[in-house]
């Protein structure tokens, strides 16, 4: 089993900037992907972006250039630094662990609003 323990939600203006981070505990094994999805009100979740084991990031079209995606491998900790927030990035923000299974933190809100 993986726990996984999201911080950092909360408030934000539009065009600033905000820091969620997830910790990763438990059977955590080398070669997995750490990410974050996001679901806002009546959608669907959404990629919001990934790194893997050794490096690559990947972002969705909604956040490339805004968003900067960056783990500690020593710590098992995934960050996702926000920068020119929009009223769309407003959402639950999960932490996913994809290793031999998928796991999922509880999430974190952000709302972005002025």
């Amino acid at each position: 089993q993986v726990q996984l323990v999201e911080s950092g939600g909360g408030l934000v203006q539009p065009g600033g900037s905000l820091q969620l981070s997830c910790a990763a505990s438990g059977s955590v094994f080398s070669g997995n992907t750490m990410g974050w999805y996001r679901q806002a009100s009546g959608k669907e979740r959404e990629f919001v972006a990934h790194v893997t084991n050794n490096g690559r990031t990947t972002y969705g079209d909604s956040v490339r250039g805004r968003f900067t995606i960056s783990r500690d491998y020593v710590k098992n900790t995934v960050t996702l630094q926000m920068n020119s927030a929009k009223v769309e990035d407003t959402a639950v923000y999960y932490c996913k662990y994809r290793g031999n299974k998928n796991y999922w933190g509880q999430g974190t809100q952000v709302t972005v609003s002025s």
